[in-house]
């Protein structure tokens, strides 16, 4: 279903970091051609956080919006980080799986679609525990799907990051772009901080996090792909490289070889710098 929503205005050049998940995904598509889905005023509200004392939103956090990219046909899909840290619940995580189910059907009844995934997320929402694993789960099988047929893109830019069953999912993505302000792993600071204490990770000292789980560090390591700036214009021109590249033939989680080599070359007493993992990388995968 179409809704209202009138189109977010967006300035190429401006900080990616400072838009909302709705100018987010508009400033991915070319111009003049986003259209909203199942947005705000068809008020898909989860059902669940009333009952916790937490005031629902009407798009549940979460943005899809259909367009062009390129001048091809394409939907992006877009969490917002400012409500609920960009947590997957039921509703907007059915929001995101039946979106890219929908792509990965297009392509197979003979109409291709661009698919962007824009990844703000601290990963399950606590308050839907359950629900938010299984559609987490949906959306990893349908970005499995999708990716036969075309590169699936995904973006982190922050500020938020991308974490938990999320990062699963960034991981399943053909191609990631990533900015210097991005944050990607399986668990975030404050969480390994939490559970290990803060001997094993201080999760205030904002220059370790950025140099161990960062955009920059990230690419370099080949967990992330294409490292951009804090710009709406470079994250455009970034995802249209991708599309204009075409589909790789191996995705990064096909891939795992280079993973176990790389934990098998490490001391874990020896507590490896972020230029160490940088090095041994560069080592064994030219």
């Amino acid at each position: 279903m179409s809704t209202p929503t009138n189109t977010p205005a967006v300035v190429l050049g401006d900080a990616f970091t400072e838009l909302s998940a709705r100018e987010r995904a508009c400033a991915v598509l070319d111009e003049g051609t986003y259209r909203e889905l199942l947005g705000p005023f068809d008020r898909m509200e989860s059902p669940h956080l009333a009952a916790q004392g937490i005031v629902p939103q009407s798009d549940d956090g979460a943005v899809v919006a259909r367009g062009a990219i390129g001048g091809e046909r394409a939907v992006v899909v877009a969490l917002e980080g400012k409500f609920q840290g960009g947590g997957v619940g039921e509703v907007n995580g059915a929001k995101l799986a039946g979106s890219l189910e929908l792509a990965a059907q297009d392509w197979e009844t003979g109409t291709p679609i661009r698919p962007v995934i824009i990844l703000e997320t601290g990963g399950i929402r606590l308050q839907e525990a359950n629900l938010g694993m299984l559609a987490i789960a949906d959306i990893h099988a349908a970005i499995v799907r999708l990716r036969q047929y075309t590169p699936v893109v995904g973006i982190i830019a922050g500020m938020v990051g991308c974490f938990g069953g999320m990062s699963i999912a960034a991981g399943l993505c053909t191609d990631l772009v990533m900015t210097r302000e991005g944050r990607l792993g399986l668990n975030g600071p404050e969480v390994i901080e939490q559970e290990a204490g803060v001997e094993e990770l201080d999760a205030q000292d904002r220059a370790l996090i950025w140099s161990l789980i960062g955009g920059e560090q990230r690419t370099a390591v080949r967990l992330a792909d294409r490292l951009v700036a804090d710009d709406t214009r470079a994250i455009a021109d970034a995802v249209r490289a991708v599309f204009a590249a075409g589909l790789r033939s191996e995705p990064r989680s096909t891939r795992g070889d280079e993973v176990l080599t790389l934990l098998d070359s490490i001391d874990p007493p020896g507590r490896p710098t972020p230029q160490d993992l940088r090095d041994k990388m560069k080592g064994q995968f030219k």
